[in-house]
């Protein structure tokens, strides 16, 4: 058929985003996806659960019921409807921004009250969230590199001390709590990991951490560390129960701590939907970053139904992306329904359970280091030689590293107050969010254009009034 007039044949061809893959292609790729977020998603309710007393069959149902919300987040952001998701092959997972903040809820409440407290403090982040997308889109320039890198090295760091924990055993009052089987376990596993990730190639490499895992636990079998509990109390099928734990709970210094986290990632999210959308070669415009933050925010907003928690981007998906160039956002929804399959065979969720913790604190150095990592590579484009962003980052991350250097630096303050100060991610990214308006926006002079600001994009079908080559 001829081109219509007006248009070219390239225009009259579908975009790579909106490309459908031959079905097994389509789910190979999707199993890509999901093996190289898998880890990711299980990490966080793997340190919440325990955090609020649950033991290892509670803690598998938590780890299913993430997977299953982190599928229904990928597909609201992948299919979408009405104005609601980017329309990109941006995977969705549980956000490691909420987890300290929520051990900080869990460990200020009863066992009993800990999770019903965090769900409903993450019901209103979302709804907030949902509200605010409109406006948050439009208010992306006050989030430059140097407050988003400052944030994610914040999470990185702020995680590490669990992985330390982890490898020591989980446990401090158990009896071989830091003994070297437990350590030496770590060290392995962490070895394992990271000559896997020099040696393998492609596919393997991006599930170094995954298969480190599994190696690590082989390992541990004859040592005595694995507890196969959790896997042989599992149902082969079941259903996260809505409100597993309890009705919702709704207390004001849990909220504000998860609204701060609603915008962590939301702010994530922003410069991730920007960073997808160059790779991809559909610039992330404006509506398409408002679209896929209310996907965001209400995949958070019904997670707790779900026995879930607060969902954001993972920003590894978009390396792999861009590392094996299939750009159809209809392979990171098939990675959705697998994962949505995969919380509803609690046996398959329970797998996990089996990695003793010493294990699971070896790779978690890496997992939580690269997370890290990510920070501080978003930090060496926020012009730190310019005004004052190294200040800006000095200040934050000093008063982020609060909690983890000191931890009982505000035992003296009113309990309701500890749950936001707690949590160096909270306090850090408030921080980095004054500073940068102070230095950078409100003390500029007439005239003088604020650092770092990002240029919006043309509107998704809207010409580019740049020439061709340009940059």
């Amino acid at each position: 058929m001829a081109a219509t007039p007006g248009r070219t044949a390239q225009d009259d061809r579908k975009h790579p985003v909106d490309a459908t893959l031959p079905p097994f292609k389509m789910f190979t790729s999707g199993l890509q996806h999901v093996a190289a977020m898998y880890a990711g998603v299980v990490a966080p309710p793997m340190i919440v659960g325990p955090a609020c007393g649950l033991g290892p069959t509670e803690t598998a149902f938590l780890m299913g019921a993430s997977l299953f919300t982190a599928g229904i987040a990928t597909l609201l952001q992948t299919l979408g409807f009405w104005k609601i998701g980017a329309k990109l092959p941006f995977v969705n997972g549980v956000s490691f921004a909420g987890v300290t903040p929520m051990v900080a809820i869990g460990k200020a409440q009863s066992p009993g009250d800990a999770l019903p407290v965090i769900f409903g403090a993450v019901i209103v982040a979302g709804v907030l969230g949902f509200l605010l997308a409109p406006y948050f889109s439009r208010l992306v320039r006050f989030f430059p590199p140097v407050v988003t890198g400052t944030v994610i090295t914040l999470i990185g760091v702020s995680l590490l001390p669990v992985a330390f924990n982890w490898s020591q055993g989980g446990n401090a009052t158990a009896h071989d709590y830091g003994s070297p089987v437990n350590i030496g376990m770590a060290a392995l596993t962490f070895v394992i990991v990271l000559v896997l990730r020099r040696v393998l190639r492609g596919f393997l490499q991006q599930i170094s951490i995954l298969l480190g895992l599994v190696a690590g636990t082989l390992i541990a079998i004859p040592v005595g560390i694995t507890d196969f509990g959790a896997i042989t109390e599992a149902a082969p099928v079941g259903f996260p129960t809505p409100f597993h734990f309890g009705a919702p709970q709704f207390d004001a210094a849990a909220i504000v701590s998860m609204c701060i986290v609603m915008l962590v990632c939301m702010t994530e999210s922003t410069a991730d939907m920007l960073a997808l959308g160059k790779i991809v070669d559909r610039p992330a415009d404006e509506r398409t970053i408002e679209g896929g933050l209310r996907a965001d925010t209400l995949g958070t907003a019904i997670s707790p139904l779900f026995n879930g928690f607060a969902n954001s981007a993972f920003a590894q998906n978009i390396g792999l992306v861009a590392m094996t160039k299939v750009r159809s956002r209809f392979v990171v929804a098939t990675g959705g329904l697998i994962l949505v399959l995969l919380g509803l065979c609690p046996v398959a969720a329970s797998v996990i359970s089996l990695v003793p913790l010493p294990v699971l604190g070896g790779a978690g150095i890496v997992l939580f280091g690269s997370v890290a990592a990510s920070g501080i590579q978003t930090l060496a484009t926020a012009a730190m030689d310019k005004g004052e962003n190294a200040l800006i980052v000095a200040a934050s991350v000093g008063i982020g590293l609060i909690p983890i250097a000191a931890p009982r630096f505000y035992h003296d303050f009113p309990k309701d107050m500890l749950v936001v100060l707690d949590s160096g991610i909270s306090t850090g990214c408030i921080v980095a969010i004054v500073l940068n308006l102070a230095f950078n926006h409100f003390g500029k002079r007439r005239g003088q254009p604020p650092l770092e600001v990002i240029p919006q994009q043309p509107e998704r079908g809207a010409p580019d009034a740049r020439p061709a080559g340009a940059h």
